[in-house]
């Protein structure tokens, strides 16, 4: 493991202070031996999965072996992105090196229309590539990546389409796809077609009246009538029932509707992700160590699967939350984010090196027919994202 500027790095976050004051706090020294953790568990996910040019997903429970996936899965862009967010904290040349070339093989998503994740896909991988880099032809690809997203928006409901017509849906919306807006949005800031932020703002409207139960939990998946924009069904395509409250769905929402505030300053969608925190952060079947179970309404409960990747997508939602939010209502987000963060630090959640194909974290549900108690690539993302964005706003 070898780190171009790692005594930098250290002292750099050591001498930072923090604003916190009463609160339980992370250690500069917590934030630093994650990333070099993760510098170091990546570069054996690295050589597992050299030679290939797809991404990788999970690990295969029957035979053990790294589960990759081709270029135009939604999961594509977990990875570089995980890298570039390895490389800003460690400067590790080999880890940009592969982040680079894991680009390079999901660069022509930018023209991809057969679903909604272009945000997931392009945005988590270029849009940090850029972020970092200042390199025009990243932003580029962000452009071309919304011009594409955009052609999935229906006018008739008004909300961009999930999954095309199938045997089951008509034409779904489901709530991950909050998660692709940040990509119109962003071009839209960046010198792009206002067009785009309307499509965002238009979904995240219809998403907001017809996705949430009067307790603030969403249903996963929404099927519409494009003529009438009337809902012809509401339906969940990965929980445990219709009805139920997926945990990942509901950090999809939690997630969506505290970016959507940062970039439109619309206080309905602040709202809308306070009410979702405290869906969460108040459910009587959140366990102690804040690792949702993967479906809040599980009858089996508590003898089923945690879900870590909505740990994690969730703490890193609550760290952006706080910045939004004062006294009490800011502590309860930080401490909830702390205790996630610090439970999916242990070694309860946590890999040991070297094992788990390279993954930082076991114990994920992504797909309950195929994805359960394993790592999944998004789980690794917004852990890091969490990490990064504590040192950067709590530190």
């Amino acid at each position: 493991m070898k780190f171009t500027s790692q005594i930098a790095f250290c002292m750099g976050l050591i001498c930072l202070t923090s604003s916190l004051n009463a609160q339980k706090k992370l250690s500069a020294e917590f934030i630093y031996e994650n990333f070099a953790f993760a510098d170091s568990q990546y570069h054996v996910m690295m050589s597992n999965i050299a030679g290939t040019d797809k991404m990788p997903q999970s690990v295969d429970k029957k035979n053990g072996k790294l589960d990759t996936r081709e270029r135009t899965w939604w999961c594509t862009g977990f990875y570089p992105g995980s890298l570039w967010y390895i490389y800003e904290q460690t400067s590790d040349a080999t880890i940009k090196a592969e982040a680079e070339r894991t680009l390079a093989i999901i660069k022509p998503n930018e023209y991809y229309t057969g679903n909604h994740d272009l945000g997931f896909m392009m945005f988590c991988s270029f849009g940090n590539a850029y972020r970092l880099t200042g390199d025009t032809t990243y932003k580029n690809a962000l452009f071309q990546s919304a011009r594409s997203l955009s052609t999935r928006y229906r006018a008739g409901i008004p909300a961009i389409q999930s999954w095309n017509k199938n045997k089951i849906f008509n034409c779904p919306v489901i709530i991950d796809n909050m998660m692709n807006l940040e990509l119109l949005e962003w071009v839209s800031q960046n010198g792009g077609n206002q067009t785009f932020s309307d499509i965002a703002t238009k979904h995240a409207n219809t998403t907001l009246k017809n996705h949430f139960r009067p307790d603030y939990s969403s249903y996963h998946v929404i099927d519409y009538d494009t003529t009438t924009g009337n809902v012809l069904q509401k339906k969940t395509w990965q929980g445990y029932t219709d009805s139920s409250a997926w945990a990942r769905g509901q950090g999809w929402g939690l997630y969506g509707y505290t970016m959507m505030y940062r970039y439109t300053k619309n206080k309905k969608y602040l709202q809308q992700a306070k009410h979702i925190a405290a869906f969460i952060l108040d459910h009587p079947r959140l366990p102690s160590d804040k690792i949702p179970y993967w479906d809040f309404d599980d009858s089996r409960i508590p003898n089923v699967p945690r879900d870590a990747s909505a740990g994690a997508l969730i703490a890193s939602a609550l760290l952006e939350l706080a910045q939004y939010s004062k006294g009490k209502e800011k502590a309860k987000y930080l401490d909830n984010a702390v205790q996630m963060m610090e439970s999916l630090a242990s070694p309860q959640y946590r890999a040991a090196y070297g094992t788990n194909g390279g993954f930082l974290l076991m114990h994920s549900t992504g797909a309950f027919h195929s994805e359960v108690d394993v790592p999944l690539i998004y789980a690794d993302y917004y852990f890091l994202e969490a990490l990064k964005r504590y040192k950067d706003w709590y530190l």
